[in-house]
């Protein structure tokens, strides 16, 4: 544990670096807080918090700048921040008009994610594998094309495409629709019944199409939906950082670990090396779950510099993560 002084100075120099991404020296530091110390005092107690790997030096003039041992002491020992009454009402408002399908809900989500953070947002939606299945309908989209609409017992949709390699009759369609409804039954995708056998192979056959496609969504890690991607760019001063960033973004299957590395080690934020991906040393990662009906139903995250605003950023993630997951609850 630092003293009150030196954490007050550590505070006192995140902040200002996080506002202006420039070292910070002494002078600013006494200038810009209440810490009731000479520039000199400061300055001592500066070097010390280097030499304990707080602080770095970029340059033998410069002022200080955190590493992520610093961001770590300061996430750790401060609380969130409140929403501001404007943001609480946009986080209301959204959730109270919330209409739709899961897939367009989960991109707004993000969408309102990234505006509230000015970071990219990230929602990871695994609610079909941990959802009870009301029911599956089935639609014929051309002679050969089915398409499968799974709704789940929160109300939200999920919609499968399924290629056919022969053509099927309306009452074909309808049988494969009563033998998944069976096999479904109220129950979540890890726990539904194998499919029966009915007296019409070709209805047999679509029926286990579905139900593998099915399957196959909903325990394929999660599908990702991100936004505020425009907003990495400003958040990064070296071209190959926001490069880096975006590459791992676009990559689902990473993103999906990644989310779930983190919360499996119990952490809320993860600051640089900590995230586990290199092309992220630069980064901090603000997660938290949600549940649906008392089940972990996915994880949404925020993604930006490490100089990030921490605590109005995990204001926001709990704030939408709480809210989103009483919705989809309450269906």
């Amino acid at each position: 544990m630092l003293d009150e002084r030196k954490a007050a100075i550590l505070r006192a120099v995140i902040e200002e670096y996080i506002d202006t991404a420039q070292p910070v020296g002494s002078s600013t530091v006494v200038a810009t807080s209440e810490i009731q110390a000479s520039p000199a005092t400061v300055r001592n107690e500066m070097g010390t918090l280097e030499s304990e790997g707080y602080l770095v030096q970029p340059h033998t003039s410069a002022g200080r700048v955190p590493t992520d041992k610093g961001y770590r002491y300061f996430v750790d020992h401060l609380g969130q921040a409140e929403l501001s009454s404007l943001e609480r009402r946009r986080v209301s408002d959204f959730f109270t008009d919330m209409r739709g399908e899961i897939e367009g809900i989960m991109k707004e989500t993000a969408g309102l994610l990234a505006n509230l953070t000015d970071y990219a947002a990230v929602v990871v939606d695994d609610a079909e594998e941990a959802v009870d299945i009301r029911s599956v309908q089935l639609v014929s989209l051309s002679g050969t094309v089915v398409l499968a609409i799974v709704v789940l017992a929160n109300g939200q949709v999920a919609k499968h495409t399924i290629d056919f390699t022969v053509g099927f009759t309306e009452d074909q369609l309808s049988e494969s629709a009563r033998l998944l409804s069976k096999s479904f039954d109220g129950r979540p995708v890890s726990l539904a019944r194998a499919l029966e056998s009915s007296l019409d192979p070709v209805a047999d056959q679509l029926a286990q199409l579905v139900y593998d496609s099915v399957a196959a969504g909903a325990k394929s890690g999660g599908r990702v939906y991100v936004d505020g991607t425009a907003k990495v760019a400003n958040a990064f001063q070296a071209v190959e950082s926001v490069g880096r960033v975006l590459t791992i973004l676009e990559q689902q299957l990473i993103v999906v670990s990644l989310l779930a590395d983190v919360v499996d080690r119990g952490l809320t934020v993860a600051i640089g090396s900590e995230t586990g991906v290199a092309p992220l040393a630069e980064c901090s990662l603000v997660v938290a779950p949600y549940e649906i009906d008392g089940e972990h139903a996915g994880s949404l995250a925020v993604l930006g510099p490490t100089r990030m605003k921490y605590q109005q950023t995990l204001s926001a993630v709990a704030a939408v993560s709480l809210q989103l997951g009483n919705s989809l609850s309450e269906g």
